[in-house]
């Protein structure tokens, strides 16, 4: 990854996520250092994690934010891990400048 969390890719963006389930809220909460000296985006959210519905519910919270279609939005890496990749598709240089703005 690069340093921040979101890194474009031909045919959208992948971002690094650090996901907190059964927390008081959802929203984001910062940035979290990863292993590999990079950045991940901090979500919290109130969903379980069982059955898939922390991944939904982060899903259902990031496409809210950033204003893009659930199913733009994939896990792509830790299904079953707090720690996940997603990839949102669509234009990189949009969604980049859209993400960031997001992430504040």
């Amino acid at each position: 990854m690069t340093a921040g969390p979101f890194e474009p890719t031909a045919d959208g963006v992948r971002v690094a996520l650090r996901v907190t389930p059964k927390a008081s809220r959802n929203a984001v909460t910062g940035l979290a250092d990863t292993a590999d000296g990079g950045k991940a985006l901090k979500v919290a959210v109130t969903a379980v994690p069982e059955d898939g519905k922390a991944n939904e519910a982060v899903i259902k919270l990031l496409a809210k934010l950033w204003h893009v279609p659930k199913s733009s939005i994939a896990v792509v890496a830790g299904h079953t891990d707090r720690n996940k990749i997603l990839h949102v598709a669509g234009d990189p240089a949009d969604l980049m400048r859209r993400l960031a703005a997001g992430a504040d």
